[in-house]
């Protein structure tokens, strides 16, 4: 009533809003007492509502096997009985105290595959010699004498299997998306240095335009310029001579009017008004030398132009390579063996200056083991941990491996930078270093404080595999084969260093000599 009330305030028509029919004037609307009494009712008494049709089970689901009729959906299959109920059919499994204690499975189609086809029986054993599920006459039948356990417990089995399968899956997957995100920074990197170097590239090579443009600017005006003098110059010269000429023209004039003078006595008397001739440049002076004009700066200009070409040449072969050299994070393809891994093994030692004072180094410092040490102090030597670290800074691809004995051994892979005491010394336990803890029991992976529990067996042998250029640094257990433990994907700052630590005494851990 509220809504048609406020719906009709707005209006100048009003209509109802079930038949449409209009009036004039405004209707006073009353309540349905019918209807008022008949919804009180229903609110008091309910409605028991039909199933709906998603309840009834279509051609992919499982229908329940007591209903008759129109089957409803299953909600659980019984392992036990072997059939599959709707809610309605379920009750007396969780009623019931007989059937509380049947197994209760999501529906399934295929309940009758757990039937024996011999002794149409359950099967709840399996024969692991035969890698089959059996009934219990089975086991005592055809398959007496094999190694037999009941399903749970081969589920079970297999169960822990199968989760540590898809902790590997899971692993790699995270792997893989951190290498994917690696790759895409990656793509935005290359594309951000190939447009700001092709940027800056250009600007370099128009200020080389624009200093050349300056240079020619600057030939043409010293030309023009040094063309302006030697013009004037030689007009100067060019004047005088033709002044000389024109006065020389005046006085022969006069003396071929003199010489003309048929009177004796006249021809004397006007021969000393005649003055005498100024001196004049010997015109052999202005030839005195081959006359050079501009064009050896035109052999100046072209010796340049040639060695800027050659200087071009040598540049733009470094230009090439540089570009082709490109730094990208792709990293090269891991061996598929162990023997593939020795291409790259490498000689490791370790540095006595580094060594904790419990540790004793041997076998030219390829071994320690730990022992007290008389060496003096050393501000690169550890004083909190039992750890040492190699000589050699570890760049490009390498490989290494370790053999421990003992309850507690640390594989290292670190800066060199690292702390030397405190707990920020600890392998594993600050953002310098990478740790494989190996024990008789497990291997554990440390990082950054941060640990990661390995499910793989244990070995007495370990394979590290660095590759620094593409920030990959992969653990492996080696034994008749390698598996891998754990991998890294990251970006090295520094040069590497291997790292060896004990956590017990009578602990030992060598690198060993790879063939």
């Amino acid at each position: 009533m509220k809504c048609i009330q406020g719906f009709w305030d707005g209006e100048n028509i009003y209509s109802c809003p079930q038949c449409r029919k209009t009036f004039i004037p405004r209707p006073v609307l009353e309540k349905n007492t019918m209807l008022a009494d008949l919804i009180e009712e229903l609110k008091k008494t309910g409605l028991q509502a039909a199933p709906a049709d998603h309840c009834y089970a279509g051609p992919e689901d499982v229908s329940c096997d007591v209903c008759s009729g129109r089957k409803l959906k299953a909600i659980k299959s019984c392992l036990i009985c072997l059939a599959s109920y709707c809610e309605k059919h379920l009750q007396p499994h969780l009623d019931e105290a007989a059937c509380k204690i049947h197994k209760l499975v999501e529906p399934s189609k295929n309940l009758q595959q757990n039937i024996c086809s011999i002794h149409d029986e359950v099967m709840k054993m399996f024969c692991r010699t035969d890698q089959k599920c059996i009934c219990y006459l089975c086991s005592v039948d055809e398959h007496e004498g094999h190694k037999i356990v009941s399903a749970a417990a081969e589920r079970t089995e297999r169960q822990r299997d199968l989760e540590e399968s898809q902790q590997q899956i899971q692993q790699r997957i995270q792997d893989r998306e951190k290498e994917v995100k690696l790759l895409q920074q990656e793509v935005e990197a290359i594309n951000h240095s190939a447009d700001q170097t092709v940027k800056d590239s250009e600007k370099i090579f128009t200020q080389m335009i624009h200093l050349i443009q300056k240079r020619s600017c600057d030939v043409k005006q010293q030309i023009r310029s040094q063309q302006q003098t030697e013009v004037s110059r030689v007009k100067d010269l060019q004047e005088e001579l033709e002044q000389e000429i024109t006065e020389l023209k005046r006085r022969d004039a006069e003396l071929k009017q003199l010489l003309l003078t048929e009177d004796h006595s006249q021809f004397l008397l006007n021969y000393p008004s005649l003055p005498p001739l100024s001196e004049s440049t010997p015109s052999s002076s202005i030839n005195v030398r081959p006359l050079r004009y501009f064009e050896e700066v035109t052999a100046a200009v072209s010796e340049l132009t040639d060695k800027l070409k050659e200087l071009l040449r040598e540049e733009w072969t470094n230009i090439s390579l540089t570009v082709t050299n490109v730094d990208v994070l792709l990293p090269e393809p891991e061996p598929k063996s162990r023997a593939g891994y020795f291409q790259f093994s490498c000689h490791i030692t370790l540095d006595p200056n580094t060594a904790h004072r419990q540790l004793l180094l041997s076998e030219e410092n390829r071994q320690k083991i730990e022992q007290p040490q008389s060496d003096s102090d050393h501000p690169d030597r550890f004083t909190e941990y039992v750890q040492v670290l190699s000589r050699e800074s570890l760049t490009g691809r390498c490989y290494w491996e370790v053999e421990w004995r003992g309850t507690v051994v640390f594989v290292a892979v670190t800066y060199k930078n690292i702390s030397r005491s405190g707990n920020e010394s600890r392998f594993g336990f600050n953002d310098k270093s990478w740790t494989l803890s190996c024990s008789p029991k497990r291997f554990l992976f440390y990082h950054n404080s941060l640990q990661t529990s390995i499910s793989a067996p244990v070995s007495s042998r370990v394979g590290v595999y660095l590759d620094h250029k593409a920030g990959v640094l992969s653990f492996y257990s080696v034994s008749e084969s390698m598996t891998l433990l754990y991998r890294v994907q990251t970006t090295f700052t520094q040069p590497l260093h291997a790292g060896l630590g004990l956590g017990w005494l009578g602990n030992t851990a060598k690198f060993c000599k790879l063939k």
